[in-house]
């Protein structure tokens, strides 16, 4: 009689069988590789059960043609409570069991076979799988090692919670990308190579462009002095580099420099560049991208981008990009804070895929002070364990730095090696280009005429309605920026800004005696703060959080030519506003009231301190230890879908204002869904009320696909962006 052959999958090109056997020992062999030193024998144990499932017979009459529904991933998670003790067996019960589906809430011991627990799947019946006991040798994990691995550097039992649930994402991240590679390449589905850098061609580069500025000026020269104490410890060893350094003092080019130097000289995999906006990822890039030219493919991450919607690249360049997206397997990512964090959180097998190639990195977080409040806890705690047991370094970088030492010890780990790369910060007054003055409260009129009064002026208001109502009292040369724009719109818009500005200059010089039919007024959200490099003769900002002011002051006199700029805060004197001010605009109302300078060393960290520290009930409340009592009870799922560093209180719709949209909306209506990135650039955002009565008034469509499309153009303002009334009712 011959030998039953157990098949776990089959080539549809050649026809060829890989065994279940094969396949098992390839997934072990790829988790163990991919692992940190401490967790290869485990790893190694749940890559030899993740399939034992597939040694049942039903599953064998499904893969040879039986149309049958099989469930094999619950069968290995039993294997391996049969066959291990905790808490090895716990992180294996909860990585096999969703290496299809998602990690599971672990639910209760009461849970019915129905229920989608884990502790519900564990009670179901299954065919008999019992011959992986004969075909696979499962390895002896010492647990004792690993519970002295899990419960260092953690206090009480609410940080063993928070490292466990961490360690078993990790844990799930090794297995579902060595499952995936397998699989692919034995199905001839995995492209062949990886994106390629070559980090001391790129050091290079970066030091001719450092050494290309001029050291001339008094600022020139201080700049110089401030990124030589940066580089002046690039051989010092910590987990957290702190690089606080001002606006203007290169600190992005000083950053990737750093970066680099670390990656060579401990010899790490990647360097992760992490940044907060949307936004301002496109600029970024191309400006790594100018620099580095060939010595770097540059993988970028982000929900509005995809390699496959860019026509202009080769295919085989876009299955490698496409394939790195998948696991962040390649050696230079930009990507944002969003993507990031929420990827840290997740309890899919496509988000976590990428977490282990988090190890032996650099990761860069660009404008660290904008970590969410809610989720600090959370991110701070996720930073410390990737620095701390995944052999890699984070570098926190803003011009506005928190305590991060004191807020990491408070909310992550105390043990945390935390190195401030900048500790003579006595020229950053050398910096300011502007001061800011408090108006108080101002009506619109007043504030208009205010505005008036400089060659250029910025308003930066709080609201979209505001931003809007303003804009149109306002008269001369004006321009508006919001989202309710499409972003086709506001890029246009910002580049007529600066076309404008320069004109201004050359005709006026020093911008004296400018008449007031040339005077140019900006109206804007805060969106304008990031990373929109205009130089505006005045700003004026409506209260809020310091932070955000001192970004607003950014665009102030931003390239140093003139003294005695002002950045001007005002409260807005509408009775509606009134009542419904956060903790932030209070708290800075406060730091204004107390220091001259709010942009002093002292103002920020007692601003941060009074922000970070004073709702730290709240923070603490949003991490996994507060969801479960115990490891064998975490809510994996339940946790995932409730961590979102962007409340969405938003609806996207899509404006067609060219012929490319129009194009892509009338794709979108008759072949249906898989458009959303290529529509990107036409989207504008509404609130929820604000969307429903587009709805109502028949002005947005979806085609059922979920995308919505404005079909009414007389609902769209290429100046101020979507209206909730047709321009015929202004007749």
């Amino acid at each position: 009689m011959s030998q039953q052959i157990y098949k776990a999958h089959v080539n549809e090109s050649t026809g060829d069988i890989q065994t279940v056997k094969e396949h098992s020992e390839n997934t072990a062999s790829l988790c163990r590789e991919f692992s940190v030193y401490e967790l290869k024998e485990l790893m190694y144990a749940i890559g030899l059960c993740h399939d034992a499932g597939k040694f049942s017979k039903d599953f064998q009459k499904r893969i040879n043609g039986a149309n049958i529904k099989v469930e094999h991933s619950t069968c290995g998670a039993i294997a391996a409570k049969e066959r291990y003790d905790m808490p090895a067996s716990l992180i294996m019960q909860y990585c096999i069991a969703g290496h299809h589906s998602g990690l599971p809430n672990a639910g209760n011991i009461t849970d019915e076979p129905l229920e989608a627990t884990l502790y519900g799947r564990m009670k179901r019946d299954f065919a008999d799988y019992s011959k992986y006991e004969e075909e696979l040798q499962l390895p002896d994990i010492d647990n004792q090692a690993l519970s002295k691995f899990l419960m260092a550097d953690c206090g009480n039992p609410t940080q063993i919670i928070d490292k466990f649930a961490f360690l078993t994402r990790y844990c799930f991240s090794c297995l579902v990308d060595a499952d995936s590679i397998d699989t692919g390449i034995f199905c001839g589905t995995m492209p062949e190579g990886n994106l390629t850098v070559d980090f001391l061609k790129c050091l290079e580069k970066v030091n001719a462009k450092l050494d290309s500025f001029k050291c001339e000026t008094k600022l020139q020269r201080t700049r110089r002095l401030l990124q030589e104490q940066v580089f002046g410890k690039t051989d010092e060893a910590a987990e957290i580099y702190l690089m606080n350094m001002p606006t203007g003092s290169g600190k992005t080019l000083c950053s990737i420099k750093f970066a680099l130097e670390r990656a060579l000289k401990e010899n790490k995999k990647r360097i992760v560049y992490v940044i907060p906006f949307q936004s301002i990822i496109d600029q970024t890039v191309s400006e790594f991208e100018s620099i580095f030219g060939d010595s770097a493919e540059i993988l970028r991450h982000q929900s509005s981008f995809s390699y496959e919607e860019d026509d202009d690249l080769s295919e085989d360049y876009r299955k490698l990009a496409k394939k790195a997206t998948e696991n962040w397997d390649a050696p230079f990512i930009v990507t944002t804070a969003v993507q990031f964090f929420e990827s840290l959180h997740s309890n899919k097998r496509g988000k976590l895929r990428k977490i282990h190639n988090l190890s032996d990195s650099i990761i860069i977080f660009d404008e660290a002070h904008m970590m969410p409040q809610k989720y600090l806890q959370s991110c701070l705690q996720s930073i410390s364990y990737i620095t701390k047991y995944l052999n890699s370094e984070a570098v926190f970088l803003t011009a506005t730095m928190p305590d991060f030492g004191k807020l990491i010890g408070q909310y992550a780990m105390s043990g945390s090696k935390i190195l401030d790369l900048v500790e003579d910060k006595s020229d950053f007054k050398s910096f300011k280009k502007c001061k800011y003055e408090y108006l108080g409260d101002m009506d619109r009129e007043s504030l208009i005429v205010k505005a008036s009064e400089s060659p250029s002026s910025l308003i930066i208001v709080n609201k979209k309605k505001t931003a809007r109502e303003i804009y149109n009292q306002c008269r001369g040369n004006k321009y508006h920026l919001s989202t309710y724009m499409a972003a086709c719109d506001r890029k246009e818009t910002i580049e007529n800004i600066k076309k404008d500005l320069k004109k201004l200059e050359e005709d006026y010089p020093g911008l004296m005696d400018v008449p007031e039919e040339r005077r140019i007024t900006v109206v804007s959200t805060s969106l304008i703060e990031a990373g929109v490099d205009i130089d505006m003769f005045t700003v004026l900002r409506e209260l809020t959080g310091l932070d955000s002011i001192l970004q607003s002051g950014g665009r102030c006199n931003r390239e140093g030519k003139r003294e005695n700029a002002v950045t001007y805060i005002f409260r807005l004197d509408d009775k509606v506003n009134f009542g419904q001010e956060d903790d932030r605009i209070n708290l800075t109302r406060g730091i204004i009231e107390k220091y001259d300078d709010i942009t002093s060393s002292e103002s920020i960290l007692e601003y941060y301190d009074r922000l970070f520290f004073m709702k730290k009930e709240d923070i603490q409340s949003h991490t996994m230890s507060n969801k479960c009592k115990n490891i064998a009870n975490i809510p994996f799922k339940e946790y995932a879908e409730e961590f979102r560093l962007i409340e969405s209180k938003t609806e996207s719709v899509v404006i067609p204002c060219d012929d490319r949209s129009r194009e892509l909306v009338a794709e979108l209506r008759y072949k249906g869904a898989g458009l959303s990135r290529k529509l990107q650039p036409y989207v504008c955002s509404v609130s929820k009320r604000e969307f429903e009565s587009l709805v109502e008034q028949h002005a947005v469509e979806d085609f059922d696909t979920g995308i919505w499309c404005l079909t009414n153009q007389d609902y769209y303002d290429k100046e101020v962006g979507i209206l909730f009334e047709g321009k015929d009712y202004y007749l």
